[in-house]
């Protein structure tokens, strides 16, 4: 879900001391055969003047913010001249290997491992960000751990051709130059292809659009949807059928044609692709990463109702990035260097205004109601809480990918409510005329898809598009430390805004600082006994305590379906007259058992920070702001 790179059409001076004279790399992978989980890949090259030149696969890409270090799964490359000889290869740093006599060189091959499965060392990979070999079953291919490029020479045509089986089907934004041929003419070393084996030819303008694009290849799980003009993928790798394209798709057309309303009828793109892979193994971590023409999901395999809400908020989020960076962009975004990367200070732009307009888009377009909306918002503001509000938020983006990575999460959070506090602070100077979606479309039209600004110019250029007062705001609160002002920022739109109430609440008995959690066992465990509010001592919870059931009901395995059932149980109280829970809890005897305990609903009283809710003595002019904001 981060900064992707975008495509740049324009002329590119090079300024390598190598040049091609043959203006095309072409590549070939073969995902019918597979050894030791890995894959072959050959390499026509462009032909080279220099007698020596470096291959590199990339350190990183735009959007992860983390290093990945492809090139570590590369093994056995090697290049050679017309006549078969091998030409000199050394490997000078992890993702790096120096070629001697490139003027000599016609062809390069290797073979690759996949991120998924693989054990080497190294910094671990976000799984949206992977590659996966899975014969017969599946194949991720993210270009960037399949495909590398030559120091200089990123701005050549790329032209990939890939062997699959017949009954394979690739899933991608791109629109392939053909695809389901016969190998034809097509030879690599040591192979001879049978008939069930097809080729799809893919062409990209230049390296970072390779990279832009991921593919996935497996039995076709696929529906499309006519949204705005645009063709809309979605594609589905789910091993044991638990979801379908058919049902994803229909889960997330509501959002994309409110989506398609947000940006003013019509998408700004004619192909667009979802391409989701769930995985029945035990996960962690998951997520999805954005790219110019589509967008990748890696996902823990369950239900569409398990997960319908989140699978929207994902797709929202990545969907939104056609507008940024595809549209709007800083020169670090569109001149990435994958092995020296330079960051951009607009994380606020690309990620947080991403993020706000995923949310803002539901409610305008009437997917949430408004009661919903405000709890997005105030859960932003909760987490935000746990990072650090005196750090600049330029500075932030600036040291992303290395002295402030452990901030980096904020940009969703943060990052959003800098996004909603420019659109208030705009709609009010404008009285509703004028929000961050006119923001956006002028800047689109400034910019576009083949033109960067500078990184420092940007605040100048929005407030000479806007109002004065938009450039006190940037310097304040996005280049400055201040907190933003949400007193004031609530109070244009007539929300009452209180940074800390108190009040009466329903409990489970349980706070953040009683939840522990049992690895091994999957399991919620009581801890801090002496803490309980007054509901967990009225049931008679104890340390170590494991729950097990809530008012009969079981609690699913520890995953994304935990936090639906607990707002499920919470939202049940009002309606209860005692409360039950189930525990595994060791006897006397030192034995594990079960025990069900039992109270009355017991009311606490909490101290809740950033509580938010509509003023109902708004003024006219703060309901007509709210309205534009909303879209009520």
């Amino acid at each position: 879900m981060k900064i992707k790179q975008l495509l740049a059409l324009g002329l590119v001076l090079l300024c390598s001391v190598a040049f091609a004279t043959d203006g095309a790399y072409k590549y070939r992978l073969d995902l019918t055969r597979v050894v030791d989980n890995k894959v072959y890949v050959e390499l026509t090259t462009p032909e080279i003047s220099e007698s020596e030149i470096i291959f590199y696969l990339p350190k990183m890409i735009p959007g992860t913010y983390a290093i990945e270090d492809y090139g570590r799964f590369v093994s056995d490359l090697k290049a050679f001249d017309k006549k078969g000889r091998e030409l000199k290869v050394e490997k000078i740093e992890t993702n790096g290997w120096k070629i001697s006599k490139a003027n000599k060189m016609v062809r390069m091959s290797y073979w690759i491992e996949d991120t998924f499965h693989s054990e080497l060392e190294g910094p671990d990979i976000i799984e949206p960000a992977g590659t996966n070999i899975e014969e017969g079953k599946n194949f991720v291919i993210n270009s960037s751990g399949f495909f590398g490029y030559f120091d200089g020479l990123k701005e050549l045509e790329f032209n990939v051709r890939i062997l699959r089986p017949e009954s394979f089907y690739g899933s991608t934004g791109m629109i392939p130059v053909s695809n389901n041929e016969l190998t034809g003419e097509i030879t690599m070393e040591g192979r001879e292809f049978t008939d069930d084996t097809r080729v799809d030819h893919f062409r990209t303008s230049r390296y970072d659009e390779l990279v832009d694009s991921p593919i996935m290849y497996n039995e076709p799980d696929t529906v499309v949807l006519s949204i705005g003009g645009a063709d809309v993928l979605v594609s589905s790798y789910s091993p044991n059928n638990e979801v379908s394209a058919a049902e994803i798709g229909q889960t997330i057309e509501e959002i994309l044609l409110a989506q398609k309303d947000y940006l003013g009828g019509e998408l700004p793109v004619d192909k667009y692709a979802f391409i989701f892979y769930f995985t029945d193994q035990p996960v962690l971590s998951y997520g999805a990463l954005e790219h110019s023409y589509s967008s990748f999901y890696y996902m823990p395999e369950m239900t569409i109702d398990q997960m319908q809400q989140q699978l929207r908020d994902f797709a929202a989020h990545e969907f939104f990035h056609i507008v940024t960076p595809l549209n709007i962009h800083s020169d670090e975004i569109q001149y990435f260097d994958f092995n020296n990367p330079k960051m951009s200070k607009h994380l606020w732009l690309y990620e947080g205004m991403t993020e706000y307009f995923a949310g803002n888009a539901q409610v305008k377009g009437q997917v949430i109601g408004l009661e919903e909306y405000i709890d997005v918002i105030r859960m932003k503001m909760l987490q935000s809480a746990s990072f650090n509000d005196t750090l600049a938020f330029t500075q932030l983006s600036l040291g992303a990918l290395d002295e402030q990575a452990d901030q980096y999460y904020n940009v969703y959070l943060k990052g959003a409510l800098i996004g909603m506090c420019l659109d208030i602070m705009l709609l009010d100077l404008s009285d509703g005329d004028y929000g961050t979606q006119q923001l956006m479309a002028d800047l689109s039209q400034e910019y576009g898809k083949q033109k960067s600004f500078k990184d420092d110019e940007l605040f100048d250029k929005i407030a000479e598009l806007t109002y004065p007062e938009i450039r006190d705001f940037f310097t304040n609160y996005v280049e400055g430390s201040e907190p933003l002002p949400f007193n004031e920022i609530f109070g244009k739109v007539g929300i009452v805004y209180e940074e800390v109430a108190s009040m009466e609440d329903y409990s489970l008995g349980l706070t953040q600082a009683n939840i522990g959690i049992d690895m091994d066992a999957g399991l919620i465990v009581v801890q801090n006994e002496a803490s309980l509010d007054a509901q967990g001592k009225a049931l008679g919870l104890q340390d170590g305590d494991a729950l097990l059931k809530m008012n009969g009901q079981e609690l699913p395995p520890l995953g994304p379906e935990t936090q639906s059932f607990i707002t499920n149980q919470m939202m049940s109280l009002p309606n209860l007259d005692k409360f039950t829970m189930t525990v595994l809890r060791e006897n006397e005897d030192g034995e594990a058992e079960e025990v069900e305990l039992e109270s009355d609903i017991v009311m606490v009283q909490r101290s809740l920070p950033h509580v938010l809710k509509p003023d109902p003595e708004a003024t006219l002019k703060q309901q007509a702001v709210r309205d534009a904001w909303l879209g009520l």
